[in-house]
Formats: structure tokens, sequence, C-alpha cells
């Protein structure tokens, strides 16, 4: 698990790609300090697992799924990447509950300065997303958790501080560029038992009593 505070910027120094398999090599100096051969790592927003560490570098593998899904495809040598260690037992937390399991792609539609902040706005494909980002709502981008300003439906904006944008790959970020996005994941699971069982399916798969009408009568909406 992750908070989405990203400790900092790593460099892509190296990959090796072969169909939808990839092998990232990645420069990195602060997260370095008690990183382990099989430790979970989130590599702009993507958890991977360290399988090789140097002095300075680490590599990860990136399966198909992944390559399918997230924008890790469209890594460079030279990228920035946005890094960030599973958290501590015992830290503080200051972000947001993070898996680094991406719902899909978005993609940045402007960049606008409002004052001291700047304002993204994100659109994306993946439609199913958006019952889950909500105003005032927390995602993630990039493995960077953020609050959504607002949404439409098929995008949606997020003001970041200056902070943030000087501490993470969003500085380097512009209109038609791609990011990760993961939305909360309380948001899934009450979305899940809400509708759990409500499909046709195993005998098994039973409603799990929790509706909209068992909230409305429990004074939960």
């Amino acid at each position: 698990m992750f908070t989405g505070l990203i400790e900092e910027v790593g460099v892509l120094r190296g990959v090796s790609t072969g169909g939808e398999v990839m092998v990232l090599r990645i420069a990195a100096s602060v997260i370095m300090d008690d990183l382990k051969i099989g430790d979970s790592v989130s590599v702009n927003g993507v958890c991977l697992t360290a399988t090789t560490l140097g002095d300075d570098f680490f590599t990860a593998d990136v399966m198909p799924q992944t390559y399918r899904n997230t924008n890790l495809k469209d890594l460079r040598t030279g990228s920035k990447i946005n890094l960030e260690r599973a958290m501590a037992s015992g830290g503080r937390f200051g972000g947001h509950i993070v898996q680094g399991h991406a719902d899909g792609i978005g993609t940045i539609k402007s960049v606008k300065r409002d004052q001291n902040a700047v304002v993204f706005e994100i659109s994306s494909d993946v439609k199913s997303m958006f019952k889950y980002i909500i105003p005032k709502g927390s995602i993630t981008i990039d493995g960077i958790s953020l609050t959504v300003v607002n949404t439409t439906g098929t995008s949606f904006s997020v003001s970041v501080i200056p902070h943030t944008l000087g501490e993470t790959v969003l500085g380097y970020k512009r209109a038609g560029d791609t990011v990760n996005i993961e939305c909360d994941v309380l948001g899934k699971y009450v979305d899940h038992l809400l509708h759990y069982g409500s499909a046709a399916g195993n005998e098994e798969d039973k409603p799990s009593g929790i509706s909209k009408d068992f909230l409305a009568a429990n004074g939960f909406v």
C-alpha cells in the first residue's frame, strides 16, 4: 500500500522490451536507502517489484496486463518517473490509500494557471471510472494523491500547488500527455457491495443485504 506522496523523481536509464513485456532500469537515490529485492515500488502510480538492485538504480519487470492498461509503455530512456516506496507501518498517512493498481489511462486536455496553482483537466476513454470520481474526492494521478475539483462525466480536473509541481513529474507534463489514474479504493468496495449478487451468476452469489433502500432506511443517505 502507498500514500500517494511521491518520495523522489527518478530517471529511466534503460528499457528492454519484447512484445508486451518490459524490463525498466530506473535511476534513484532517496528510495535506494533501504530498498530490497522483492520490495514494492510505485512507479508512476503502478505497483512494481524491485528485481535487481545497484548502488543508484533498480530494475522492475512489467507484465502484459500492466503494459496494456498503463502508460508505462510510453516511457523512453530519460523519462522522469514518480517513485514511492510502500508505506511503512507506523508512518504518517499524509495522502490516501493508494494500491498502485491503475484503473486506466487518462489524457491531459489542458493545463491552466490559477494564481499560485495549476489546474489540469484530464479525460479518459475508460468511462467506468467516472462513477468513482467525485468533487473533493481523492484520486491518484501518476502515483500522486490529489483532490478532484470537478468532473463532467467525461473529464475531471485537479488543482496542483507549486510544491507538488516541483517535486513530481506533473511539472513536466503538457496537454496531450498521458497519465495513470487510480480511483479511490473505498468507492470501489462500496460499489461492489451494493451490486454484489445483483447479476445472474452462481447460486452462491446472494445479495449482500446492502442496498440503497437499506442505506436510506438506516440514515446513511
